[in-house]
């Protein structure tokens, strides 16, 4: 019964890899595209902006000015009181462009470009509105995994104790919702039950398949790469639905069908390994 199991696993793994790859060969989705080009024109806040920010509005997620939430399909509500961040004043040696804007002297300076035409005087003042202040088109995202693990979850979790891997809820990752740090898990709590329950494939994939001397000769990609695969394949396998939210992972990493089918049969070790587990 155990060997039917795993052969069962094996089938369900490789259709999943297999469609996987096909929707990496087509290149990346519209999602992911959209997310980048709206993402791109986010700044990047200092450390004194963040704390401006936060000191004026404590719940604020994304913010950008009135005419970046324009460019995005958005529009900043009437009456909203915007939010005050420091902006370089910048004296061009070369003024090519008399109209620079608050933002894009901020760019600018944030990037560190044109340091040979310009010249930082000091900071003014800008203004910048959070999401929540605007209406309009929704953001884009990147794709999310979208179903219900059932008891699967559960079964997970008796897998890492069954590994000895401890599993540690957190309130923050600095931006990541999980990592792999060598016999421990942390994961960032509240996540909905798919997303929690690819997010610990995934890192469980990085604790078989990468703590064991095997990592020497990967790339950081190609490492990400394979745990999201592990991950696509065991949500697949349970009846998730993945949507773009893997090869949407995989392409932000530069990931490709190559890379995919060289790693393939430690991918498929390794996201069998987990359906036996959970069909058991």
């Amino acid at each position: 019964m155990n060997e039917e199991r795993k052969n069962k696993a094996h089938l369900l793994v490789k259709k999943a890899l297999d469609d996987l790859a096909d929707s990496l060969e087509s290149g990346r989705s519209q999602n992911l595209e959209e997310f980048l080009r709206a993402m791109g024109r986010f700044h990047r806040y200092s450390l004194h902006n963040v704390a401006l920010i936060t000191a004026q509005n404590p719940e604020a997620t994304r913010v950008a000015g009135y005419r970046t939430w324009q460019s995005l399909g958005r529009q900043v509500r009437k009456g909203e009181r915007g939010i005050v961040i420091l902006v370089p004043m910048v004296f061009r040696k070369n003024p090519d462009d008399p109209n620079d804007s608050d933002e894009s002297r901020e760019r600018r300076a944030s990037r560190r470009e044109n340091r040979e035409n310009e010249s930082a005087l000091g900071f003014g003042t800008g203004t910048v509105f959070d999401e929540a202040q605007t209406e309009g088109s929704p953001l884009p995202e990147i794709g999310k995994v979208r179903g219900d693990p059932g008891r699967a979850l559960a079964r997970l979790r008796l897998f890492y104790e069954k590994l000895g891997i401890a599993l540690t809820e957190v309130a923050s990752l600095g931006g990541a919702v999980g990592v792999s740090r060598g016999g421990r898990v942390e994961i960032v709590s509240g996540l909905p039950p798919a997303q929690e329950f690819a997010v610990l494939v995934h890192e469980l994939a990085h604790e078989t398949m990468h703590r064991n001397g095997r990592s020497e000769n990967l790339t950081r990609k190609l490492a990400e790469l394979e745990a999201e695969a592990v991950s696509y394949a065991v949500c697949r396998g349970i009846g998730l639905d993945p949507g773009t939210a893997s090869a949407d992972y995989i392409q932000l990493y530069r990931g490709d069908v190559a890379s995919l089918a060289d790693s393939l049969a430690a991918i498929q070790r390794a996201a069998s390994d987990v359906l036996t587990w959970l069909d058991r």
